[in-house]
């Protein structure tokens, strides 16, 4: 171990801060120290590397013992700041930090032990809530009776009071009054770090720690972010301010620098040789038939399914437009279905292959999981918690059992699906975060199996709003088919066997993932021949309706360009073609062919999906005018069940409908009841 004094560390930093050259043969940190006052910054940004290269002791020294060594390097800089601006340096004396970053060996949170206390670590994490901003006390200043002022350096949480007064000739011990005015404060932080899914070992419960920022690097990360962060672990009591100290002790780490880690998922590190292979695999013939064979290898068939899963997870860029508002990229689809179709397989796949995915289930969560809630410590400090979607920012979430939510966990999706952000306002926090992504939503029909002879809206609890706010949406039916199931049972059969797929998948799966992200940096052009065909097929579907029919919205359009965009991403296209319009436009086909036709006519009605079809109007319509005839000029309150006898006399309506329609402007506000059973028009 160095036997070095303070100010020999002190002076060896201030050799290495003015003397030390990069590859470029530049005084490195001399000239950054030097630009501080242009650009009013407070800290220095130390290479770790740097040091290593400089005094291999020293840097091995910092990390073992950073509490004594960073304050040297602290004062090092400060000491040259002072040579080469004495007014900045003064002004910012007790601000000025020294920040470390890339330490050669980064620490798993699952590992931080008792190993690591006091040491000087790097660690990656996923942030989970943010505290707000608040003063802390660095040098706090007291007033004894007599009017002397007396200054303590503090340190920890807890406010440490002065032993006596510093005036010789007072005696005071006890009564002590802070003065705010004169004590110096600096800005102070909490935020929590989480392990990040992907790195989570199975079926084990996610380490978390609280991490103190202080200074310049407050606000420097947000519910959602991945990043990297320098620090000192520190072990603190559970209970501080209590005067019975128990012998155990929570961790927490004292930040010393903070970097974003994977902003956006194209960051992902993909070398020159992978970079060919994405290409060449997009330049060959059929190159998007192997893709989606090679999504989910796992599971028979669903080829449809899969090819609108792989274009939900390259999905299209955010567009932004000179006012400020943007145009939403991110695709979302539900598929329903009869119970196991492997429709949760296909969105815990879907979670792991694309950049930042994250699988939740519906049963469990509520409004403030799946987008964010205001929470309060034990110390009182309010936080900011992000949820499901917030994490998955930039990526895809998989929300499973989406019909098992209440309504009102449910209805917090609304924004996160249309605006791409998730607001909160309690206690005092008024908060919008980002939650630009995707959403891959399963659910089983209400009954258990999905019923052919009823409409969506019927099989699915689903409210209108929401169910129009997906790009796609799918029914997926277990039928029984000979020659399939016998393709499903060799195959599952035969991976058990062998413990792999029976058929190797075109592209593996480590690959995949690397292409999906390589796809995700492209922004296509849209060409005019594609806009031709996305156009004629939005007026073709408009001006299919009747004028009392519900048509499709410019909604509908918007999600076709995303499709399109996606697909010419997935062949690394710079500009959107006719045949990727195409593919988009027979994925909405295929749609509206299985979800959107209604049961009783036979024939495709958007109105289906809005819980209107033409046939359920023309039902209401004709239910209003037996109503008001049998209620007549007077508005005599009418019998539901005489108005059950009329509906059904000719035969036309059957009793579910009629009971239906007669609930339904019960619940619109059309009737109302004025005694048992006996209603009125209003």
């Amino acid at each position: 171990m160095l036997e070095y004094s303070e100010s020999k560390i002190k002076d060896l930093f201030v050799e290495f801060l003015k003397t030390f050259k990069d590859n470029k043969n530049e005084l490195k940190y001399r000239i950054q120290i030097s630009q501080l006052p242009a650009k009013n910054g407070k800290s220095v940004v130390v290479d770790f590397p740097d040091l290593l290269v400089y005094n291999t002791d020293l840097a091995t020294e910092l990390v073992r013992n950073p509490a004594l060594y960073l304050k040297s390097f602290d004062s090092a800089a400060l000491e040259t700041l002072n040579t080469e601006n004495p007014i900045y340096a003064d002004k910012i004396s007790r601000e000025l930090k020294v920040r470390i970053r890339q330490l050669t060996d980064r620490t798993s949170l699952r590992d931080v032990t008792k190993s690591q206390l006091n040491m000087l670590i790097m660690v990656a994490g996923m942030v989970t809530r943010t505290s707000e901003l608040k003063p802390l006390a660095v040098n706090a200043a007291f007033v004894c009776p007599n009017g002397h002022v007396t200054f303590v350096e503090q340190s920890g949480l807890v406010l440490k009071r002065p032993a006596k007064c510093d005036d010789e000739r007072c005696q005071e011990t006890r009564l002590f009054e802070l003065d705010e005015s004169k004590t110096e404060f600096i800005d102070f932080q909490v935020i929590k770090i989480q392990e990040m899914p992907e790195e989570l070992p199975p079926g084990q419960l996610p380490q978390s720690f609280d991490v103190h920022l202080i200074g310049d690097i407050v606000n420097s990360a947000r519910p959602g972010d991945r990043i990297a962060l320098t620090g000192i672990v520190r072990a603190e009591p559970e209970s501080p301010t209590s005067s019975i100290r128990l012998r155990l002790f929570t961790n927490r780490i004292e930040a010393n620098y903070i970097e974003q880690l994977g902003k956006r998922p194209g960051e992902m590190e993909i070398t020159r040789e992978e970079e060919e292979q994405i290409k060449a695999i997009a330049s060959q013939p059929g190159a998007f038939e192997r893709i989606v064979a090679s999504i989910a290898p796992s599971i028979v068939g669903h080829e449809l399914h899969k090819e609108a899963v792989l274009l939900l997870m390259v999905g299209s860029p955010q567009k932004k437009l000179p006012d400020g508002s943007t145009l939403r990229g991110d695709i979302s689809i539900l598929l329903v279905g009869d119970p196991g179709t492997a429709k949760s397989e296909l969105l815990k796949y879907v979670a792991r292959v694309a950049p930042r995915g994250l699988f939740t289930s519906g049963r469990g969560s509520t409004a403030a999981g799946l987008t964010a809630a205001v929470v309060k410590e034990k110390n009182g400090m309010l936080m900011l918690e992000a949820g499901a979607t917030v994490l998955a920012d930039l990526g895809v979430a998989c929300i499973d059992e989406f019909d098992k939510m209440r309504d009102e966990d449910r209805s917090a999706l609304h924004e996160v699906m249309e605006q791409q952000t998730a607001s909160v306002a309690k206690g005092g926090i008024v908060a919008t975060l980002n939650a630009r992504t995707s959403i891959l939503a399963a659910a089983n029909p209400e009954m258990g199996k999905y019923d052919p002879y009823k409409n969506i809206l019927e099989n699915v609890a689903l409210p209108v709003p929401l169910l129009t706010r997906f790009d796609l949406i799918f029914i997926i039916r277990d039928e029984p088919d000979r020659a399939h199931d016998e393709t499903v049972a060799r195959h599952i059969l035969e991976m058990r066997a062998k413990s792999d797929f029976p058929t190797a998948p075109p592209i593996d799966f480590e690959l995949l993932k690397k292409y999906i992200a390589y796809a995700k940096k492209i922004d296509p052009e849209l060409t005019e021949e594609a806009r031709a065909r996305l156009s004629d097929f939005y007026i073709k579907l408009r001006s299919q309706a009747s004028p009392d029919q519900i048509s499709v919205t410019p909604r509908w359009l918007e999600g076709l360009i995303r499709l399109s965009i996606a697909r010419a991403r997935v062949l690394l296209h710079q500009r959107v073609t006719e045949e990727d319009a195409l593919h988009a436009i027979n994925l909405m086909e295929r749609m509206l062919q299985t979800v959107a036709v209604d049961v009783r006519t036979k024939k495709v009605d958007v109105g289906v999906l809005y819980d209107r079809p033409l046939s359920e109007r023309g039902l209401r319509e004709t239910a209003l005018e037996v109503f008001k005839r049998l209620s007549g000029e007077a508005r005599e309150p009418v019998e539901d069940k005489k108005f059950y006898e009329e509906m059904e006399k000719d035969g036309k309506f059957t009793h579910d409908q009629v009971v239906k329609v007669f609930q339904d402007m019960y619940r619109s506000g059309m009737i109302y009841e004025v005694r048992p059973h006996f209603y009125r028009r209003i």
